[in-house]
């Protein structure tokens, strides 16, 4: 949550690669550990080939992704896999 002392995170989705997230922050993993990243940037896996998993080392550039869709995610076959946005609008916002 944003507070005017504090901006709200920064997020952005790449289409061949990581999540990237400004830092610092805390990652919370599955099992309960928490991981303390201080880079300004945290670079977050997003094909589970990283040899470091959470973070990304880079593995998704050697493999390559495969194109066709991912089986183990339930996804909209209409809709686009990035959310559009319109100038002054914030995805996934109703106006």
């Amino acid at each position: 949550m944003s507070t005017p002392d504090r901006p709200p995170t920064r997020v952005r989705l790449t289409e061949r690669g990581p999540l990237l997230i400004d830092g610092p922050v805390d990652l919370l993993l599955p099992d309960g550990t928490e991981l303390h990243c201080d880079r300004p940037v945290v670079a977050v896996c997003t094909c589970r080939r990283s040899h470091r998993y959470p973070l990304c080392d880079t593995s998704h550039r050697r493999r390559g992704r495969t194109r066709g869709p991912d089986p183990t995610t339930a996804v909209d076959a209409g809709a686009p896999p990035f959310p559009s946005s319109t100038p002054g609008q914030t995805p996934g916002r109703a106006q």
